[in-house]
Order: C-alpha cells, then structure tokens, then sequence
C-alpha cells in the first residue's frame, strides 16, 4: 500500500510539473471563452501563442465552430503581446462546439463548448438583402436605411468621438459609412494620435505589422454603433492621403490583401459591419480593375459571415452586376433629383440601390456640398418614390477645418430632423420595401399594389390632384383614406372621407365619385393612400402583361 500511494505521489507531482510547464510555453488558453452568447453576438476565443517572427504573418489560426446542422470556419487574428483570438457571430441557438486550427502547436486543437441564447429584444441580427431591391434584418423585421457619411470620425479625439456617439444617438441615421484609414482633411488641426500599422509617421511603417491599439479603438466604437441601432459601413480603402503621403493608398496587392484578411478577421463577427471595398475606388490611380475584382474575392471567400459587400465609385461606375457585389452604393447627384432616372439603376443592377452620396448640404466652395436642406430632403423622397434610398452628409466649414463630413461632432444643417420625418413614414410603410408602382409613365408614385401608395410632387406645386393607380392589385369599391404629407414642414393631414376605387382606363383606376385631394400649392408635397376596406386587394403574383 505504502509503494502505491507513493507513486501515486510521484505521479501528482509530474503532473504539476507538466501543467508549469503548458502554462510557461502557452499552450493554456489566455482566458476561457464564455460558456454562453446570445445569438448574434459576438463569441471569442482567446488564445496564448508564439511571439516571435513576426506573428501577424507567420502565424495561421482558424476556428471550426459547428451546432450539428452547420459548420463555420472563421479566420482568427493576432492582437500582439502573444495573444490570438477568433470571433465567432453564431446564427442559431442551441449548443455550439469548437475546434482550432493552425500551423502552430500551442494555437491547434483547442476545443469547447457554448451555448447560444435567443436574441434579446432589440438585437435583430445582421442586415441583409431581402426581396431584390430591399433590406432586412437576419430576424426579419425590415430594415429601410437612412444612412450619413462620417469618414474619420474613429480619428479624433476622445472628447469628439464621444460628441459624434451622442448627437448619432439623436439622429435618424441607422447606417454611418466610415473609413479605416485616416484622411489628411483637417489633419492639421487633429492629427490622428493612433495608426493601422506599428511605425512612425508619415511613412515609416512596417506594413506587415499591425497595432493592435488602433484596432480595440476601432472596434469599441463599432460596438457603440451597433448598441445605437447604427449599421458600420467601413470603407477599407480610399485616395484621400493627399500631401500626407501616409502610403496606405500605394501598397501591394500581397500587403493589401494581408490587410483585408486581418480586417475580416478582427472585425467581421461585428453584426453591424458592412463592407465598402473602397470611396471613389476610381480616384485610386495605383489600383486597377482587377484589383477591386480581387479584393471582393478575397472578402466573399474570407468572410464567414458573408456581410453586405459594395463599393462606392467617383466618376466611373463598378460593374455592380458582378456577382460579389451584393447592393449598389452610388455617387449620382443628377439621378438621385428625380424618380424617374433613380429608378433606372435597380432595372440594370437587379439589386438594392443607395445614393450613399447624392451630393451634401452644405457651403463648400465646390458643388459637391452646396445643397440647402431642403434640396437635399428632396433628393431622399425622390430615392424613396423611386424605390431605391438616399445618403447624407453635410459640409460646413469652420476656422478649424471641423465638418461632419470629416469629423463629425455637432450636425449644422436643416435636413437631419426631416430625414427622422421620412424615416417615420418609411417605417409606417408595409413591410418588404416600396416599389415603382407605375415606373415606365409616372414614376413619382411607389407603395405596395392594392395596399399602400406615397405619391410625392417634389418641385411641382399643384393645388389638388386626382388620385390616379396603376391597375396591379386593384378591382373596383377598394377603400382608400388619404393623407397629405408636407415632407419638409414635417406635418401628415388626414384627408376627410375615403376613396373608392373605379376603372378609369385600360391602366389606371381613380375614385369613383370623381374627387380630388385638396393641395396647398408648395414644393416637396407628397399623398398617402392606405388600403381601408372594401373589395379585398387583388393578388399580383402574376401581373398583367402590357400590350
């Protein structure tokens, strides 16, 4: 008995010795993972690992994450002073297992289990495209964007971030489109105090070396978006080094595509996050055609959680017809004035529309940001008639070089509190998105046939108008009430009594006591017809062929 418990000792022994000697080298998990996530959230595992060479590209480390249905293999990424880690956004409930993978003995085989909560109340999932031309969350609740453009806002100081975080909260806007890198505007004034790359300023950079500082900032800050309602749409490139000379516009492909890769990585369990693979991507002389292609590539077959992919042109327009690109962000001032021309590109494209920039409000000295308030609220009725949606941003200068644009901080223009009036009545709208109604003759009208209508006037200036329907979804004795909407004096007014629908032609229905919807005669009018009863709506599963 005495020889038994004395190797059993001897064995106890070796093995403290043996634990010593795993958690010295690494190979224990810098800290255990959650045992439970809600869904849609962000899971992680961290890792101890190996710290030299040079980790960010010597070191390969992948996550195999299963529930017995589906199995996810999601790229992990280093975040230095020996730590690893690979973040997981699981869809469903229930029980998830893990598994790691890599080129290094400390990082591979670690394995676990979590559970995945249900959703708690307000957290939607991640957004995608729903019904060609629309959004909506991963939940299925609609998701109708009324996005700003806010590019370095993630580069100044604490006190102004926090001041963009806070007037973000009281705005209408559910998407900010922002850029990863710095942008030399207003630079002088507020020079960024953290960089993507470990090195000194303005060019000496080891870009094969990320700074893991820069990054927490950046995704801590996504994180507060995302506990705002507020998609990320992150722009991973732009031309907008001017004299700076930063050089993160003029790098490889091979240290592009490393870039890209850690950016997926680190941040693509964000369910916020969208990507813009670059800001007037044809502006950036050093990059080709082939390039951008490449760049989606990389993004469509690295991302697990295959967020939203676009990218944004200057003067030349993307191949949006190319199959990783998942909705169309424009810059076209001209098309976004009217319904008619807007309405164009979901006929080429066949896949949602968002004039990110439409031009700005603003007193820029060159016509990009020169629209008044009202001028732009008129542009985001006409997206919306046309079935396709608006950007915002505004330009409006300071001693200080301080634009929202830019910088963010504090919003200056008149739009912002009638884009929340638009979102209002965007969010009263049926669900599944608003639609041409009659594109190819009056393209000023978009709804849902047989059930809802926004009729918007824009310029025009009538003093009544006879309700004219396309025929899809209609028949005889449907009941409509009637409101006129005053899109920048941000007022609805019911209309008394109800329309009743009659055959006016081959085309069109009208009310059949003949009566018009009383106008005031002023600029950016619109009406809305609500389906109130009588003859139930007709079926447009399969709509009538023209002649």
């Amino acid at each position: 008995m005495q020889t038994l418990i004395a190797r059993f000792r001897v064995h106890l022994a070796r093995c403290s010795v043996l634990l010593a000697l795993l958690l010295t080298v690494g190979y224990m998990p810098l800290r255990a993972a959650s045992a439970q996530v809600d869904q849609w959230e962000v899971f992680e595992v961290a890792l101890k690992g190996p710290t030299d060479g040079n980790p960010y590209v010597d070191v390969r480390l992948t996550g195999v994450f299963t529930d017995g249905v589906r199995t996810v293999t999601v790229p992990g990424f280093y975040d230095g002073d020996g730590a690893y880690r690979i973040r997981f956004m699981p869809e469903t409930p229930g029980e998830w297992r893990y598994e790691t993978k890599s080129n290094r003995w400390p990082l591979t085989d670690k394995s676990g289990v979590f559970t995945v909560m249900p959703a708690k109340p307000g957290n939607h999932g991640p957004v995608r495209v729903k019904n060609t031309f629309h959004f909506a969350y991963a939940d299925g609740t609609p998701y109708r964007p009324i996005g700003t453009t806010c590019y370095s806002w993630t580069h100044r100081p604490e006190a102004m971030e926090e001041q963009t975080l806070k007037t973000l909260a009281g705005s209408p806007f559910n998407k900010v489109r922002m850029a990863i890198f710095p942008q030399a505007h207003g630079v002088k004034h507020m020079p960024p105090t953290r960089w993507p790359y470990q090195g000194t300023p303005p060019r000496s950079w080891d870009l094969t070396r990320f700074n893991p500082e820069f990054f927490r900032h950046l995704e801590r800050r996504i994180g507060q978006l995302r506990d705002l309602g507020i998609e990320c749409d992150l722009i991973l490139f732009h031309p907008y080094d001017d004299d700076e000379e930063w050089g993160f516009e003029t790098m490889t492909p091979e240290l592009d595509d490393h870039y890209v890769r850690y950016v997926v990585a680190r941040l693509g369990a964000y369910r916020n996050v969208w990507w813009s693979v670059a800001n007037e991507y044809d502006f950036l002389r050093t990059k080709t055609e082939e390039d951008w292609d490449r760049v989606f590539r990389l993004l469509q077959t690295y991302d697990a959680h295959q967020r939203l992919r676009s990218i944004h042109n200057g003067k030349q327009i993307y191949d949006h017809n190319k199959p990783w690109v998942t909705h169309v962000s424009l810059q076209n001032a001209m098309a976004a004035e009217e319904p008619g021309r807007a309405t164009l590109y979901r006929d080429v494209y066949r896949k949602p529309v968002i004039f990110d920039e439409l031009k700005y409000e603003g007193n820029h000295h060159l016509r990009w940001a020169q629209l008044t308030g009202p001028e732009l609220v008129q542009h985001f009725w006409a997206c919306t008639v046309a079935g396709t949606y608006g950007g915002h941003s505004e330009f409006f200068s300071d001693d200080k070089e301080v634009v929202w644009l830019a910088h963010g901080g504090v919003l200056k223009g008149e739009s912002a509190p009638r884009l929340a009036f638009l979102r209002r009545i965007l969010e009263e709208s049926p669900a599944g998105g608003l639609d041409p109604s009659d594109q190819w003759q009056d393209p000023r009208m978009a709804g849902k046939p047989g059930h809802y209508y926004l009729m918007y006037f824009g310029h025009e200036q009538p003093t009544s108008w006879v309700p004219m329907l396309y025929r899809n979804g209609l028949t005889e004795g449907m009941e409509f009430k009637a409101d006129v909407i005053d899109t920048w004096g941000m007022t609805i007014t019911p209309v008394p009594g109800v329309i009743v629908t009659k055959k006016a032609d081959r085309y069109q229905f009208t009310d059949r006591a003949g009566q018009a919807i009383a106008l005031p005669g002023r600029k950016y009018m619109a009406v809305r017809l609500r389906y109130s009863g009588g003859a139930a709506p007709v079926s447009t599963a399969k709509p009538p062929m023209e002649p």
